[in-house]
């Protein structure tokens, strides 16, 4: 998968369970742990919330690595 992400490190850094980020980014503690996972790719508005909720870039938390198949 293209995107990885180290959100679970933010979130561990912040102090805080899924159910907690869940609840301040306004989804579900399967979301966030479907996004750490790697099986689930948020939108932009959901990124963004995220990052500012940990009060990092979006790049900190989410990292977008191009398909070597497609150049």
């Amino acid at each position: 998968m293209p995107l990885t992400n180290r959100l679970k490190e933010h979130r561990a850094r912040l102090g805080v369970n899924q159910q907690e980020l869940g609840r301040l980014a306004g989804v579900s503690r399967q979301t966030i742990s479907q996004i750490e996972r790697g099986d689930y790719s948020p939108s932009v508005t959901l990124a963004l919330k995220l990052a500012k909720i940990c009060a990092v870039r979006v790049e900190d938390i989410f990292t977008y690595q191009e398909d070597e198949t497609h150049e």
